[in-house]
This record gives structure tokens, C-alpha cells and sequence, in this order.
């Protein structure tokens, strides 16, 4: 399983194109799917061409929430690749769109693929089996990074986390796992590199963090 940051604020690799908001390509073996677009599909797509993905590769989007900084590149990367959009309640337009599959509450979307469901009203999360726990990531962790492990819980123990950690404190939350890559909007990022060292992953765009898919 590899999952590939598109967008960031910050670039972790030479010729990356940073800029405010989130985007991140997870490739498994069921399904490839794009979570968040980011807030510019011209950056969103350049990153990705530099980083040799070809849009035709993604099954589905996941689009964590409707904030502009997420899903900014959408309609761009739809122009391209015209595959199924899963968005939050909060974020579904008020009518009935083709291809659009609204959210509400916890499901598998793929075997060993889950999403928390709307949490807080707001905000979904992604799910993923790993040999090493599970994997959740994170658009900003609006409704808070305690009630989205907790609800990820419900699928084994948690084992990674990447994505924005928007005004977390919360840092004995984070000592059962086994890394965490915040990224984005998260505040307290020397607070928490500082507190778990060996726990700690630098994200940025262009970081390629690889897992080992579940037997």
C-alpha cells in the first residue's frame, strides 16, 4: 500500500509546487483512491504529473469536507478522470448529482476500506487495513482527532495517522500509535515531533510513505 501527498503547504521533494490545502493519492491493491483535491487542480495536476501518476489510475474520490482548501481541484481533476465522488453530508449538493455518492454514516467501501461516516457534522475520515493497525487519514480533523480514532476503533487498533491535526493538543492521544504524519494545517508540529521522535513522519508534497497491506 502506498500513499503519495499531491498537496501541502510545504514541499518534501525537490520541484514540488506547495500551497494551502491537502491532497494525498492511497494506492491498494482493491482500489486507488484520491482523498482531497487540494485548492488548485493546476497544482493539484502538476504535482501529480511530476510525480509520474496518471489520473486514469484512481477509482474514486474521497473527499473528507466541503472546505475550499479540499476540494478546490475537483472539478479539474474531473475533467480528466470522471469516477465516483464520495462527499460528506455537510458538503452534497442540494440535488441529485450523477457520480456524486453522499455520506452519512460509517461503511465499507472496499473490503478492508472504511469510512468513519460525517463526524461533528462536517468532516469524514478514510480507513485502511494495514499489517501494522490501521490507517487513518485526515482532512483536518474538524470534529477532533479523539472522536475520529475513537470511531476508527471500531474497525481494530489504529496504527498510523496522516493528514491536518486543526488545533490538536491532545498529545497523549497519539502515544498507542505507531507513526503520525501531520501535515497541513496542523499547529503543534514541534510539539509533537518533540514528544514522539520515533513516531514521527515529515510529510510535504512529493513524500511517499509505502505499509504493508494486511494478509
Amino acid at each position: 500500500m502506498k500513499l503519495s501527498i499531491l498537496y501541502d503547504n510545504k514541499a518534501f521533494a525537490q520541484g514540488m509546487m506547495s500551497d494551502w490545502g491537502f491532497s494525498c493519492l492511497i494506492e491498494t491493491k482493491k482500489a486507488n483512491i484520491l482523498f482531497d483535491t487540494g485548492a488548485e487542480g493546476r497544482i493539484l495536476l502538476q504535482n501529480m504529473n511530476m510525480m509520474g501518476i496518471d489520473p486514469s489510475c484512481v477509482d474514486m474520490v474521497f473527499i473528507s469536507h466541503g472546505h475550499w482548501d479540499h476540494t478546490g481541484g475537483l472539478r479539474d481533476f474531473l475533467s480528466l478522470r470522471n469516477v465516483p465522488v464520495l462527499l460528506p453530508a455537510s458538503a452534497s449538493p442540494r440535488r441529485r448529482v450523477p457520480g456524486i455518492e453522499v455520506i452519512r454514516d460509517a461503511v465499507e467501501l472496499f473490503p478492508g476500506i472504511y469510512t468513519t461516516g460525517e463526524l461533528g457534522g462536517i468532516e469524514q475520515s478514510l480507513i485502511l487495513e494495514t499489517r501494522q493497525g490501521l490507517l487513518v487519514v485526515v482532512g483536518c480533523s474538524h470534529p477532533g482527532v479523539g472522536k475520529i480514532l475513537r470511531a476508527a476503533s471500531a474497525y481494530g487498533k489504529v496504527g498510523h495517522l496522516v493528514g491536518g491535526l486543526h488545533a490538536f493538543d491532545e498529545f497523549p492521544l497519539l502515544e498507542p500509535l505507531e507513526s503520525v504524519c501531520p501535515v497541513h494545517c496542523t499547529q503543534h508540529r514541534r510539539e509533537i515531533r518533540l514528544r514522539y521522535p520515533d513516531k514521527w513522519v515529515e510529510g510535504g508534497v512529493g513524500r511517499i510513505l509505502q505499509f504493508e497491506d494486511p494478509e
